[in-house]
């Protein structure tokens, strides 16, 4: 444990921003998840709806920091290449 006072600081707030970090993975892995699940069920329009709310969490993850653009792009767009092919399938 540091014993100058700003270092004490810095301790704390690494902690913080790491468990709040945590939280928006959890979440982003969390969507990923329900996508990859509705598809698998082959109900396009569930999957339309995941892929929305996946979309949601992935960009809020992008505002606050928690991912970079282009990750959260390519998370994005291997999620929609899922979901498109199980519209098609449908169709």
């Amino acid at each position: 444990m540091p014993n100058i006072k700003s270092a004490i600081k810095r301790v704390e707030v690494a902690e913080r921003n790491r468990q709040r970090n945590k939280s928006w993975k959890s979440a982003v892995r969390t969507v990923r998840n329900e996508v990859a699940e509705s598809v698998k069920t082959g109900d396009p329009k569930k999957a339309s709806t995941a892929l929305h709310k996946a979309y949601a969490v992935i960009d809020k993850a992008v505002s606050k920091g928690i991912l970079h653009k282009n990750s959260a792009a390519r998370k994005k767009s291997r999620m929609a290449n899922e979901v498109l092919k199980v519209g098609s399938k449908s169709a």
